[in-house]
């Protein structure tokens, strides 16, 4: 670094010790925060390995062999699990934004639509996830419709995109209204049709501003995706659930979260990176 008149920059001693005293400030708080994870951890370990019942919890649900056993089972039906929440999450993606629209249209033509959008949001936010996949896995096959799959697999996938939906239309909504109206009158005295606005203006800064929650959303999709084993899918949890009943051992419960955990916590991670990127540029009162 140079200064204006092309000399080398040479900081003051004031900001050498300030830059000093910050990176020791640092290494102190790395090192309280080792040290009392650390002592935590310890403490916990040493409560739960001397309890009473640990034996028994330690061999129903830490069996090594079992484990190995269990894993290539479970991956195979995480395989379901990952399908499921992938293709889902398309079309969840499509309607969400279609009924978000919906919701954000001002046209008096369009009111039946709008309540329509509103009847289906407030609908499917206020059912148990659990109790839309049961009414639809065991209430569609009975009507016989024609042309309509019966796989449990589909009338799960079904339910999840019927419930996330609604959800992720309201967080779309709640973007698409955070733009400020300023930026649709702008766009339209440019000559921007209303079409174009939408598409050019106020969409992009919508889905930037919302991301993290949609982001959160995935991660509660990926977990909600093992709810179709209710309806006899052997996904990742119906797999555990049948080494369960085979071996009459738990482990394979455990095996099972760990690997939906494994499997969540690099999109958390994402999604807490660009929440904590937005939230910078807005203190420092830069674009999204």
């Amino acid at each position: 670094m140079t200064t204006e008149s092309g000399s080398p920059y040479v900081p003051s001693q004031k900001r050498k010790a300030r830059e000093q005293e910050r990176r020791r400030a640092t290494r102190r708080s790395a090192y309280l925060a080792a040290l009392s994870t650390l002592v935590f951890s310890f403490i916990l370990i040493f409560a739960i390995t001397n309890a009473p019942g640990w034996p028994r919890v330690q061999a129903s649900f830490f069996d090594l062999t079992i484990a190995k056993e269990s894993i290539p089972f479970v991956l195979q039906g995480l395989w379901l699990n990952i399908r499921v929440m992938a293709i889902s999450a398309v079309v969840i993606m499509i309607l969400g934004t279609l009924l978000a629209l919906a919701r954000t249209s001002k046209s008096p033509i369009l009111f039946p639509v709008r309540a329509l959008a509103a009847g289906y949001t407030d609908i499917f936010r206020g059912l148990p996830l659990l109790l839309v996949i049961l009414l639809l896995g065991l209430g569609v096959p009975g009507l016989r419709l024609e042309g309509i799959p019966n796989s449990v697999v589909f009338l799960g996938g079904l339910a999840l995109v019927f419930t996330y939906s609604a959800y992720v239309a309201e967080v779309l909504r709640a973007g698409i209204e955070s733009v400020h109206p300023t930026q649709r009158m702008a766009a339209r005295a440019l000559g921007l049709t209303q079409f174009q606005t939408l598409r050019y203006v106020v969409m992009p800064q919508a889905i930037r501003r919302v991301t993290p929650p949609l982001l959160n959303d995935l991660v509660s999709l990926q977990k909600d995706s093992g709810l179709i084993s209710v309806l006899g899918a052997i996904d990742a949890i119906k797999a555990a659930q049948i080494l369960t009943a085979r071996d009459f051992n738990f482990t394979p419960y455990l095996v099972a979260g760990v690997v939906f955990v494994l499997l969540t916590i690099p999109l958390t991670r994402i999604t807490d990176y660009l929440a904590q990127r937005i939230e910078k540029r807005r203190a420092i009162g830069g674009g999204l």
